[in-house]
Order: structure tokens, then sequence, then C-alpha cells
């Protein structure tokens, strides 16, 4: 296992890492999940990846009774969760049940602790911006949570490189903790924020980055170049929206040809997915969603991927997804 320093803090990060999105308390049991952690943890991964809003609640306590059960040392491990959408989901939140404010995050980090089983939280991220909270007050009540001993770090998801700056700033000059790291969708399909908006941020600042979604929801996989399997992550009741947004003709028709590429390097389209994205030097971790065993040792193979790809080979995939975004022109 490759390890990264988490941007200017000095952590290091498996880079590849596990997370609990749609899987935990959805398509697997604390069985399903004890395995997949364990050969996750075995095969050098220590970070692990959770939410508030993932099952409502339930994914936190899947994860929190594995990490019970496994007894490992708590220093040898990463585990992370998120905060705005609520634990409820959707409009069973009660009015100050999700968002920033310094009362939602003080009680849903309490919340996560006891679902997790821990005793305080390495990383926790802001899961979205909140229009109506001004920035000055999440900053004030991380930095809290941060000399209470309740979390070690904590940073952003899906926020703008100018919400991510504003929050530096105020930290600055309040003599506060800023964010360390921020976690964004990146794979072949998305590349705009992480290779482009976050561009500054990297060079000025530093930010460490917990990337999701390497596969696109299981699109550059290639199992529904004929269809949506029964059972797939995009067949699950509750998230059609998932599948509007992630299948096309067009995407498709990448993908198909995309494996040519993963045929020509000797590996899976998955396998090559993974290790794209951690060519990139920017990206901390990806995290892994894998359901079954056999997945999860297909994705760790990516690291052994990662030297084939040549400037040749990567120039090659971007003419075939065509994706690449363009830096303004100052």
């Amino acid at each position: 296992m490759e390890y990264r320093i988490m941007g200017k803090t000095g952590l290091q990060l498996s880079v590849l890492s596990y997370g609990s999105w749609v899987t935990f308390a959805k398509q697997i049991d604390d069985g399903h999940s004890d395995r997949l952690m364990s050969l996750a943890y075995e095969n050098g991964v220590n970070f692990f990846d959770n939410a508030e809003v993932y099952s409502k609640g339930e994914s936190e306590k899947m994860m929190g009774r594995v990490l019970k059960s496994k007894n490992w040392e708590r220093s040898s491990y990463v585990v992370s969760s998120k905060v705005f959408f609520g634990w409820h989901g959707g409009e069973d939140n009660k009015p100050n049940q999700k968002g920033l404010s310094r009362k939602h995050i003080v009680e849903a980090c309490d919340e996560a602790l006891q679902r997790l089983q821990v005793d305080y939280l390495d990383l926790f991220f802001c899961h979205r911006p909140d229009k109506l909270t001004p920035i000055e007050e999440v900053v004030w009540t991380m930095n809290h949570l941060i000399q209470r001993g309740k979390i070690l770090y904590w940073g952003t998801s899906e926020w703008s490189a100018a919400e991510i700056m504003e929050a530096h700033m105020v930290a600055r000059d309040l003599r506060l903790i800023g964010p360390a790291m921020e976690q964004p969708q990146y794979n072949m399909f998305e590349r705009q924020k992480m290779e482009v908006d976050y561009y500054t941020i990297f060079k000025n600042i530093g930010m460490g980055t917990t990337i999701w979604s390497p596969l696109a929801s299981g699109l550059l996989t290639g199992k529904y170049n004929d269809g949506v399997p029964e059972g797939s992550r995009l067949g699950l009741e509750g998230f059609e929206w998932l599948k509007d947004r992630t299948l096309s003709d067009n995407r498709l028709g990448r993908v198909k040809e995309l494996g040519n590429v993963a045929g020509d390097l000797g590996t899976s389209l998955a396998t090559l997915s993974i290790a794209w994205c951690i060519h990139n030097p920017n990206v901390t971790t990806a995290i892994l969603g894998a359901t079954k065993e056999e997945q999860l040792k297909e994705n760790l193979k990516a690291l052994d991927i990662v030297p084939k790809l040549t400037d040749e080979v990567m120039e090659r995939i971007d003419q075939i997804m065509g994706t690449k975004p363009k830096m303004p022109q100052w």
C-alpha cells in the first residue's frame, strides 16, 4: 500500500480507502461489511469513510459494530463522518436537524461518535456548503470541536474553490484552524474541480482530498454496458436520480472503447479507472465502495497499474473520454 500526506497536516492516508455510501445497511449486512473492512485493513487500507446521512445513520452503526469487534488499535486507522443532511433524511428532518448551524454540527458529531463507537473522529466533513450559515460560524464550531478533542481535522465536501478559500481567510483572520481536506467527486467523467477549480488551492494553500466515486457509480466498471444488473447500485429503489444522472448512450459508448485500453494493459476496466484517479498527485486517497470481496481485491490491484499509465496511455484515455477540462487563460 502507498500512503500519502493529507495536504499539509502530516497525516498519512492509504491511497486507496474504503467507504460505506449506498453499500452499508442497503446492499450488505454485518457479516459482509466485517469481511470487506478486514480485507481492506489487512491490505494496508487505514481510512474508512462514512456520513450521518448514509442509510439514515445505520451505515455508521454498522461500521461501528465492525470496528468494535475487530479491536484494532485506534491509532492504526482513520475514520470520518460528515454533517449537513441530517440522519433522518429529506423532509423528515426538523429545522435544526440539518445544515451547518453550531447546534447541528455539535449534535451531529456527538451522534456520529455514538454510532461509530469511537471517542473521536479523525476527519469531520461539512457535507455541503450551507447558504444559511455564515462561514465564521462554521469555522468557529469546527475549531471548538478540535479543542474539545472530538475531532482532529475538519474539511469540506463538494464546496466551491471560493467557499474553501473564504473558510481559510476567516480562519486566518480569527487565528482558528481552517479546513484541511475536501471530498469531491473525481473520475474520468468528473474532472473540473480537481484539475482546474482547486488548482490554486493545491498550489498556494495545500489541501488533502478524499475523492469519491472513482468508478462513476459503477459505470466505469463496464457492468452497465448491456443494461442495469439486478441488485446493482443504479438498480436500487430510491437511487433513480443517480441512474438518470449516470447512464447515457454517449457515456456507455466511451466506456466500451475504454475497455480496449484496459485490455491492452492486461487489467480490468475498474482497476484502470481507479489507477487513473490516483495517478493524480493531488488525490490523497480514492474511496472504494466494493460490495464483494473479489471486487475489492481487484480494486486494490490499481496500485500495480499506475506505473503503466505513461503519457501516451493518458493521452489515449483523454482522446476517448473527451472530458479533459481546459485551464483558463489569464
